[in-house]
């Protein structure tokens, strides 16, 4: 193992019973990708048909506006493929739910179609998973090709969610992992629509394990994840598992309530020891607009929160499936416990 290995891997799991023989469902989130779909799940099928015989891909098109539902659908003429479409865009933590509900296998691999995963590492992940792991999760070792703003608001992300929250994310870690069925059960037992899936992953626990790597480049393309889709997704992270927003907007208000306290007493004493008469507009005047800004940003907060409970208590479905192509081998009846 290298050093990232022992960084993040707990101790190795208690010795256990041979697991069932590998039947594995590969969920492939897809929006606008059909310039990768076809080389990228026939060079997923090559790969994973040397782990095992038993295996399904379920491709998952996000309400994409390309020629993504064409190929798919011919490619499940093919492929052991399950292909849902989407009404529309949901967004890819609804796309990941999608897959991981409809997923038959006894393991579980989440993975990107753009070819940024690598392929390669699905033989060391079928390893960990037989030594009795139950999640194996692909951890970014390098993040040099991306813009500094970036990796600075991940770090400051990582480092916010992890002070803030009792449950501890691993810095850099993806949604490219390899789950066990009974993970798969977890994440599908839990109610919430605001999904956050690294949190989700977190939270669940289990015997985990991290497989550092280095993202490969897009085959073809470009991402659709830029700056303001980031950090949608850190706010809905933020407000999902932390409260640490607000507790220090509490304390920014305790701060200069007590400061405008000692400010009060000050002018007392100056005038009524001192002398001096009540000057000071321009200062009323600047303190006015900081507590009204103070005051709106508090609210701003409260609202988020707010917000994600006003979507909750809808109870909306997470997605909704438009188009279930069903070509899979794998039936829900052959699934058994690992």
């Amino acid at each position: 193992m290298t050093d990232l290995h022992a960084e993040y891997a707990p101790a190795a799991p208690p010795a256990q019973l041979p697991r069932q023989p590998l039947r594995l469902s590969c969920v492939v989130p897809a929006y606008n990708e059909q310039a990768n779909i076809e080389g990228f799940l026939r060079a997923l099928a090559q790969t994973v048909r040397a782990l095992t015989p038993d295996f399904e891909i379920v491709v998952v098109n996000d309400g994409s506006r390309d020629a993504t539902h064409e190929l798919s659908l011919r490619l499940a003429q093919e492929l052991p493929l399950r292909y849902l479409a989407l009404s529309r865009n949901f967004g890819k933590e609804a796309a990941l739910s999608a897959g991981i509900d409809h997923a038959r296998g006894n393991a579980v691999l989440l993975i990107d179609a753009d070819f940024q995963h690598p392929l390669e590492m699905l033989a060391e992940m079928h390893e960990l998973w037989q030594s009795g792991y139950e999640m194996v999760y692909g951890v970014i070792a390098d993040r040099a090709a991306e813009s500094g703003a970036k990796r600075m608001g991940t770090q400051l992300f990582y480092r916010v969610m992890n002070s803030g929250s009792s449950v501890k994310m691993p810095p850099n870690a993806g949604d490219f992992r390899w789950m066990d069925r009974k993970v798969v059960d977890a994440l599908k037992a839990l109610p919430e629509n605001n999904r956050f899936m690294k949190g989700l992953y977190a939270w669940v626990g289990f015997k985990t394990v991290a497989l550092p790597f280095v993202p490969k480049d897009r085959a073809a393309g470009s991402s659709s994840f830029n700056l303001r889709r980031l950090g949608s997704l850190a706010l809905l992270g933020l407000t999902s598992f932390t409260t640490l927003p607000l507790r220090i907007w509490s304390m920014v208000g305790a701060g200069i309530s007590l400061l405008a306290l000692a400010y009060g007493l000050w002018i007392a004493i100056e005038a009524l020891f001192f002398g001096n008469p009540l000057r000071g507009w321009p200062t009323l005047a600047a303190s006015i607009m900081l507590f009204s800004g103070v005051q709106l940003l508090s609210i701003g907060i409260l609202g988020e929160y707010i917000g994600r409970i006003y979507e909750e208590v809808k109870r909306r479905p997470i997605y909704l499936v438009a188009h279930d192509e069903d070509r899979s081998p794998l039936r829900e009846h052959e699934r058994e416990p690992s």
